[in-house]
């Protein structure tokens, strides 16, 4: 078995039972909601569903990068074991922790000389940081080294899909994604965008489409537009307190793509779900390449 540990962050809102199973450390975002601090533990300190009912009714969560000191307090224990540490980190497009991340491996790897520290930037959030994470564990799994498993990752994050359908264009609105008057026109026309991961890990809108369960379905059509060969993929479905439509969308997808290994559903964690609202749905698979598109 390779000699590193393998670490992700929060923001890939894998299952506890999961990193538990695999020894994959976690470092846990956090986040702000009606005066208090929280940590994205994967509903410990609030439950998921909580979270999304706080929204519902109104709460405006905000969040925050990790600090050095934070990633300081979380490696230095491996280093202290006298193992490496192989970091897969959530996309610097929608943070800073990346950038934090590097500086304090630089720093701790001139006080644990005989120590390596490799971070590398997924370029993706929520459960398809975790496809990501998930993916490149079984190739450490499998006796890669850190710098093979390093490689493979590089390779890797250009094609970890991400699509989104969105219930609401107001949470996008409180983002900047789209301007007032767009949302308001669209919540009248009953649009519910379509949104994906750029090749800067950013989150774009691609397409609108009216009524909710088209947008749905248009999920399952991108994934027949782009897979990279379905034949024993498996493909991450998150949602935001959206159980049922997740299910749906899982249902459609093992009915178009029969060879796909396995269909894993699980929230979509409070630091994504911030921006992106509760009822969001997304789906994440190896695709051939991400899109660089704007709104049709």
């Amino acid at each position: 078995m390779a000699d590193y540990v393998l670490t992700c962050s929060s923001t890939a809102d894998l299952p506890t039972a999961f990193v538990k199973e695999r020894g994959i450390p976690v470092l846990f975002y956090q986040f702000f909601m009606d005066g208090h601090e929280y940590y994205d533990d994967q509903g410990i300190s609030i439950p998921t569903h909580d979270f999304y009912e706080k929204v519902r009714a109104g709460s405006m969560p905000t969040t925050s990068m990790v600090n050095t000191e934070r990633y300081t307090e979380f490696f230095t224990p491996i280093l202290e074991e006298g193992k490496d540490i192989l970091h897969l980190e959530f996309s610097s497009g929608l943070s800073g922790s990346y950038n934090n991340a590097l500086m304090t491996a630089e720093q701790l790897m001139q006080k644990y000389p005989d120590r390596k520290i490799v971070i590398v930037d997924s370029l993706s959030a929520s459960r398809g940081y975790g496809l990501f994470v998930h993916l490149v564990d079984n190739k450490k799994q499998e006796g890669a080294s850190i710098e093979e498993a390093r490689d493979y990752a590089e390779q890797l994050k250009w094609k970890i899909t991400h699509w989104f359908a969105v219930e609401s264009l107001e949470h996008l609105r409180r983002g900047g994604r789209v301007s007032r008057a767009s949302a308001f026109l669209g919540t009248m026309l009953n649009i519910k965008p379509v949104l994906a991961f750029n090749n800067e890990g950013k989150i774009i809108p691609v397409e609108k489409i009216r009524g909710r369960k088209k947008s749905l379905i248009a999920l399952v059509d991108k994934m027949e537009e782009d897979v990279d060969n379905p034949d024993g993929q498996i493909v991450y479905v998150g949602h935001g307190d959206a159980l049922e439509d997740a299910e749906y969308v899982a249902g459609l997808i093992k009915e178009r793509f029969p060879a796909v290994k396995e269909t894993l559903i699980n929230y979509t964690g409070p630091v994504i779900g911030a921006h992106s609202g509760p009822g969001t749905v997304n789906i994440h698979y190896v695709g051939k390449q991400r899109v660089d598109t704007k709104f049709k």
